[in-house]
C-alpha cells in the first residue's frame, strides 16, 4: 500500500505561483511513474501532469503546458508540481497518484491517490 499526502494549496491572487508537493510513504514508489490530477467544483477529474519513474519524460495538459512544471525527488519519495502564472480557472482540489503505466494522462492508469489539497486562485 501506498500513502500519499498533498501539502502546499492555498489562496493566491492571478499571477501569483505556488509549489505543491506531494509525500509518498508505505513503500518507495520510485519504479512507477506519478502525476498529478485536479478536479474544479461540478467538473470531472482533469489530467494536469504526468512524470516518468526517473524524470526522464514529461506529460502535460495544454491548458497548463508552459506554466505548471511536474518534477520529482525519488530519494525523499516526493513528488512536486511548480505552478507560474496561476489563473483563475486553475482553482480545483489538486491530487497527486502513483501509477503503473505511461503515458498517465488517465486516472485509469493509476493505482493509488492523495486526499488532495486546495487551490484557489483569486482574479
Amino acid at each position: 500500500q501506498v500513502q500519499l499526502v498533498e501539502s502546499g494549496g492555498g489562496l493566491v491572487q492571478a499571477g501569483d505561483s505556488l509549489r505543491l508537493s506531494c509525500a509518498a510513504s508505505g513503500r518507495t514508489v520510485n519504479n512507477s511513474p506519478m502525476g498529478w490530477f485536479r478536479r474544479a467544483p461540478g467538473q470531472e477529474r482533469e489530467f494536469v501532469a504526468a512524470i516518468r519513474w526517473d524524470g526522464g519524460l514529461l506529460n502535460y495538459a495544454d491548458s497548463v503546458k508552459g506554466r505548471f512544471t511536474i518534477s520529482r525527488d525519488n530519494a525523499k519519495n516526493t513528488l512536486y508540481l511548480q505552478m507560474n502564472s496561476l489563473k483563475p480557472e486553475d482553482t480545483a482540489v489538486y491530487y497527486c497518484a502513483v501509477g503503473s503505466s505511461w503515458p498517465g494522462r488517465r486516472p485509469y492508469e493509476y493505482d493509488y491517490w492523495g486526499q488532495g489539497t486546495q487551490v484557489t486562485v483569486s482574479s
